[in-house]
C-alpha cells in the first residue's frame, strides 16, 4: 500500500491525464468522477514498484482504459438509461406521453426511482424494496404519494 504523500504526487501529476481519458471513453462527468477514484483507489492499493515515472504513467493510462471499459461493459450500465437519454427519448414520444415523462422526471428522486422502476422496469413493490434497501411499506407509501402528485401534475383521473 502506498503512502497518502505517494497517493497525493500521482493525483496532481496525473489527474488531468485520467479524467482527459475517461471524458474520451465515457462522456460523462459523473462516470469520469466514478472511475478517477477507482483508478487511483487501485494505485494506493497497488504493491507494483515503478522503474520510472513513464511507467508509472503508462500503468495509470493501462488501469483507467480498463476501468472505463469495465463500467462501459457493465450489467448496470448496459440495461439501464440516462437521464439525458429519458430526456432525448420524450422529445420523440407524442405529446400526451412526453407530458407523463416529463411530470415524473419532475418528481423529487425517492419518488421519481420508485416510480420509474415500478412502472417503466416492471419492479413489484417487494422488488424495488430489496433493490432500494426500503421497507415494502415504504415502497408502497412511495408509489401512492407519487401517484398523487403525478395526478395533480398531470390534472385530473385520465392517467391512473
Amino acid at each position: 500500500m502506498r503512502s497518502e504523500q505517494e497517493a497525493n504526487r500521482a493525483i496532481e501529476q496525473y489527474a488531468d491525464t485520467v479524467r482527459r481519458i475517461c471524458m474520451v471513453h465515457l462522456k460523462n462527468y459523473t462516470d469520469t468522477e466514478d472511475v478517477f477514484q477507482t483508478v487511483f483507489l487501485k494505485y494506493v492499493q497497488s504493491a507494483i514498484q515503478f522503474e520510472s515515472d513513464e511507467h508509472e504513467r503508462a500503468w495509470l493510462i493501462r488501469v483507467t482504459i480498463n476501468t472505463c471499459k469495465d463500467l462501459l461493459k457493465s450489467f448496470f450500465r448496459s440495461r439501464t438509461l440516462s437521464i439525458d437519454q429519458l430526456i432525448e427519448q420524450a422529445a420523440e414520444l407524442p405529446p400526451d406521453n412526453r407530458e407523463v415523462l416529463e411530470a415524473v422526471l419532475s418528481l423529487p428522486a425517492k419518488y421519481r426511482d420508485v416510480v420509474y422502476l415500478h412502472y417503466y422496469e416492471n419492479y413489484t413493490a417487494p422488488q424495488i424494496s430489496r433493490i432500494l434497501g426500503k421497507n415494502v411499506n415504504t415502497v408502497y407509501t412511495l408509489l401512492t404519494r407519487s401517484k398523487k402528485m403525478l395526478k395533480e401534475k398531470l390534472g385530473g383521473d385520465e392517467y391512473e
